[in-house]
């Protein structure tokens, strides 16, 4: 699995932008946003049960983020198709804020080392990429336990400040460095 260090490989995906006719589906690429930081997450499937409370958990901060200077996108290997019928179905992700990219030929999860061994889908990973393209913080979890997503905003915070942050430091509190 690719870690804090690394390089952020390089993608290009389809992804659902929007439920308007005709405007539904984007290309999205590594330097579709650049000089942002980006926060990517993984779910493993969609019309499941708990990917939709994290995609719309973070949907509901995508605000956040942005004030931050970060694009958020969210991924599975699911089709756009896929993506956008569970958009019109699912009442939590009709107004969904941010791109569902679709890694449907596995290549950036598995470049990333994302996929579970067994069943094939990707681990419910996170990833917070720097401007130049260097992980900075990955966290991933097992298939059955969601995230929580004020943790990744505090990481995002805390990278962004470039000081050494001690345990459950918040923004705006007083650094080490």
């Amino acid at each position: 699995m690719l870690t804090v260090g690394d390089t952020f490989p390089a993608f290009k995906l389809q992804a659902v932008v929007s439920r308007d006719v005709g405007q539904e589906f984007t290309e999205i690429s590594e330097g579709s946003y650049p000089g942002k930081w980006l926060v990517l997450f993984f779910w493993p499937m969609d019309f499941t049960f708990v990917c939709p409370t994290e995609i719309a958990a973070f949907g509901r901060q995508a605000g956040e983020f942005a004030d931050r200077g970060a694009q958020l996108l969210g991924a599975s290997t699911d089709t756009h198709f896929v993506h956008l019928a569970w958009r019109n179905h699912h009442p939590d992700l009709r107004e969904l804020a941010i791109p569902m990219l679709a890694d449907t030929k596995r290549e950036l999860s598995t470049a990333l080392g994302i996929l579970h061994r067994t069943d094939g889908v990707p681990l419910r990973a996170t990833f917070i990429v720097d401007p130049q393209g260097v992980i900075r913080w990955v966290s991933v979890h097992d298939l059955q336990v969601g995230r929580n997503v004020a943790e990744v905003l505090r990481t995002l915070d805390a990278l962004q400040t470039d000081e050494l942050c001690p345990c459950d430091w918040q923004k705006g509190e007083a650094t080490l460095g």
